[in-house]
């Protein structure tokens, strides 16, 4: 039995890489499975994913908290089909041929879990766009 190839590569990209890009990634990969390769990265990653953006996530089944905040790089970048940034300024790196994406959110740092769900909620119907766009 073959595994299928993954029809496309994406990479979020956010400051922290402990919030929205978890929560956009965690979506990707609940809603794709395995047709699409999903990765993401922080510009300036924290320690940890946010607890917050973990516990929003998991009243919708989706697990995101054995997920590590990873360095943004040059490599992830040139493997990705599509890179989706929020709010990481010019810290991505430009690669032409590349789709790029900026989604404007706010940032679930520091925000209660009435703040987040909202957040979780634009995530999921903006990955599902994306979804559609690939097919």
């Amino acid at each position: 039995m073959t595994t299928p190839t993954p029809s496309a590569t994406v990479l979020f990209v956010c400051v922290h890489n402990a919030g929205r890009s978890q929560m956009a990634a965690g979506w990707l990969r609940h809603l794709a499975g395995d047709r699409v390769e999903v990765l993401s990265a922080g510009s300036a990653p924290a320690g940890t994913v946010n607890p917050v953006a973990v516990a929003a996530m998991a009243e919708v089944g989706i697990d995101i908290a054995a997920q590590q905040p990873k360095l943004l790089s040059d490599t992830a970048v040139r493997a990705s089909d599509v890179v989706i940034t929020m709010g990481c300024g010019d810290a991505c790196p430009f690669h032409p041929g590349k789709r790029y994406e900026d989604w404007q959110l706010d940032d679930p740092a520091g925000q209660g879990i009435e703040a987040v769900r909202p957040i979780r909620d634009e995530i999921r119907r903006r990955v599902e766009e994306l979804l559609e766009s690939l097919a």
